[in-house]
């Protein structure tokens, strides 16, 4: 099944929730951009509603997260805004919580890669500690001075036991618009659920610089080619997030 859906929710959520449905979309992502604004019995009403309606909740931690900082203190408040969004997740009943992992930052990649893989095997093991039935989902990123490329992604999730999130958009500007959707869900091949972002994409040659309006041309690319055993939730993250999840919809439905 292909559920689509808005990166957001608007500011009541609850209402928010309502129109996503009348709308036809069937998933949504609360964004904590910037802060964790909902608390725990907020995020219960929320889920309740969208569990009622078969919406399917994903959240974005904060984007002030970097787990392979030079700086301690910076890889424990990632860890800390991390975990907060794991404990709104699982009141949501959102059962993936995406985050970008990190910079290189003139570091070694392969040394970048084994600090974010031990500092989500401690997030895990806290995330069991705590019983929340949520995964944690490391996102493709689109600048090239950013951990997460495809390959990255899925080698911690082979490593980890975590899940990913699969921004089609940011390996389109990470590749400098060379990019074989085929070839992509080939190495998904072993997942029967997966967890996506889709929106247009302004790039240069360092990669993302923003999203844009949706190539719906190019989404169709996509559509054709998902396997139809295949799960997929994909979140619109264009700047028009209704109009262009309702068109991403229409899409799907021709």
């Amino acid at each position: 099944m292909i559920r689509i859906g808005p990166a957001g929710i608007g500011p009541n959520g609850l209402e928010g929730i309502k129109e996503i449905n009348k709308l036809g979309l069937n998933a949504a992502e609360i964004e904590f951009t910037h802060s964790i604004y909902l608390s725990n019995q907020q995020a219960k009403e929320i889920g309740d509603i969208a569990k009622k309606l078969d919406i399917h909740l994903s959240v974005h931690a904060p984007y002030f997260i970097n787990l392979s900082s030079k700086e301690k203190e910076k890889i424990e408040s990632s860890k800390d805004r991390i975990l907060k969004s794991v404990e709104r997740a699982h009141f949501l009943n959102a059962k993936y919580v995406i985050f970008h992992p990190g910079f290189y930052q003139n570091q070694d990649k392969e040394q970048v890669y084994q600090i974010i893989k031990d500092s989500i095997l401690e997030l895990q093991e806290k995330i069991r500690h705590n019983g929340f039935n949520v995964k944690l989902a490391p996102e493709t990123t689109g600048k090239l001075n950013v951990f997460g490329d495809l390959d990255e992604t899925l080698r911690l999730v082979k490593e980890t036991k975590c899940h990913f999130c699969i921004d089609f958009a940011h390996l389109y500007a990470r590749n400098q618009g060379k990019i074989n959707y085929k070839e992509i869900f080939e190495k998904l091949k072993d997942f029967k659920e997966i967890h996506a972002h889709f929106s247009g994409i302004e790039y240069s040659s360092k990669g993302e610089v923003r999203h844009i309006k949706v190539d719906i041309e190019e989404f169709k690319k996509i559509l054709k080619e998902i396997p139809k055993t295949k799960d997929i939730t994909i979140i619109n993250e264009s700047p028009y997030i209704i109009e262009d999840a309702v068109k991403m919809l229409k899409a799907l439905k021709e």
